[in-house]
């Protein structure tokens, strides 16, 4: 292979050479769905499958996650290539939007209803297509499997392990429900929301439910602080800068005649302009204390309190690599101006390097994909698996040989 055609071939072929193994790679990692931070067999897998193809897995302190570096022998610019291996705490259904599920979990109670399983598979092939064009490749890619995406417990480790690596960018793929088989985002910009964090305790004084006289009830300071929230997020947040406000939870009191003595409330928060989301959450902090001071409650605020990240953001250059190259290999796959409220970890890596978050469609009516990210009938279509393989693999060349 001399030519940028001969490479673009050669990608084509071997992909849909390896394309039923991808498959089985992500059936068996679907099968065997393990938690945040637990991700032991998991691992074990990858690392197995790895070394057959002479490849050394350096640990990262602290983590169940690793990375892989691979050297082509010649000087030229690093790139790194990133997948999660984390599952859910979600009891899989059966069925998903049009049938039995072709696959099922057998570690009950913990299920891939995310897509890892689909991520792994797509890197795993794409290391395998880019050693065999080691000859025609200069540089270096690090393979980044990186632990607990879900709950974020491994992304620090991460970053710190690979800060000061020389690394020049980084790409990652994340499959995606609401878009068709067959279509790719790679636009320049905010793809996913930042996120936050939201977690307060109403604190009050228990006391019988015949005389609420007598008590200071948490539940009436918590019902006025999320009316107050509604009526700031109407008034208060910028019209062009969306943040959503997705309250989950509100726990307080076990007995009908009993006032509780405090009430938990729980959520987050989704936004692409980071400051608009500093304001907001500070609108929350602002609004539960001096509501809770009206009703002569105090506000406790919990410690995973503005825990989250900040919007998944492509590099304008390195986007548009990408949308050349998926037009020269999947010719009419890219669309455009797709926007994810979902939060990821992967906006870490832009303390490092410039990114790269490629999303790639997986909804087939006809099969019964397209059930919303951890849902329980949650399936993505694996014939989509090779657009991820071709977007990867076909990325990760022009990058280091343009």
């Amino acid at each position: 292979m001399t030519t940028m055609t001969e490479m673009n071939a050669f990608i084509k072929n071997r992909a849909k050479e390896l394309e039923a193994e991808t498959i089985r790679i992500r059936k068996y990692l679907y099968e065997y769905p393990e938690l945040s931070s637990e991700e032991d067999e998991t691992v074990k897998f990858l690392k197995d499958t790895i070394k057959e193809l002479g490849l050394e897995v350096e640990e990262v302190p602290g983590s169940t996650g690793f990375t892989v570096l691979f050297d082509t022998g010649k000087p030229g610019k690093t790139l790194g290539i990133r997948t999660d291996i984390d599952a859910l705490p979600i009891e899989e259904n059966p069925q998903n939007l049009a049938g039995p599920r072709k696959y099922f979990s057998k570690n009950p109670g913990v299920m891939h209803a995310c897509g890892h399983d689909g991520h792994m598979a797509i890197v795993l092939s794409t290391m395998k297509i880019l050693t065999e064009m080691k000859h025609n490749l200069s540089g270096e890619v690090y393979f980044i499997f990186e632990e607990g995406e879900e709950i974020a417990s491994g992304i620090e480790a991460m970053v710190q392990h690979l800060d000061n690596r020389g690394i020049d960018a980084i790409y990652g793929n994340h499959l995606t429900a609401f878009m068709d088989s067959g279509s790719v985002c790679v636009d320049a910009g905010p793809r996913m929301a930042g996120g936050k964090l939201v977690n307060f305790t109403v604190h009050g004084k228990s006391g019988h439910g015949s005389r609420p006289d007598l008590s200071i009830n948490p539940i009436f300071a918590a019902a006025n602080i999320l009316t107050g929230l509604t009526n700031a997020w109407a008034n208060q947040i910028d019209v062009t800068k969306t943040v959503t406000l997705g309250l989950t939870q509100i726990h307080g009191g076990e007995i009908d005649n009993i006032i509780p003595d405090k009430v938990n409330i729980r959520g987050s928060l989704r936004f692409f302009d980071v400051e608009e989301g500093r304001k907001a959450l500070d609108i929350v902090k602002k609004i539960a204390e001096f509501t809770a001071q009206a009703h002569n409650c105090t506000v406790e605020f919990g410690e995973n309190l503005e825990i989250g990240g900040d919007p998944v953001i492509n590099d304008e250059k390195l986007a548009e690599l990408a949308i050349s190259g998926n037009e020269e290999m999947m010719p009419g796959s890219v669309i455009h101006d797709v926007i994810w409220y979902a939060t990821e970890t992967f906006s870490e890596y832009r303390t490092i390097a410039p990114t790269l978050f490629a999303l790639i469609g997986v909804r087939n009516e006809g099969y019964g994909s397209g059930a919303e990210h951890h849902n329980n009938q949650f399936d993505i279509d694996e014939n989509a698996l090779i657009n991820g393989v071709l977007a990867t693999s076909k990325f990760a060349v022009d990058f280091l040989t343009k």
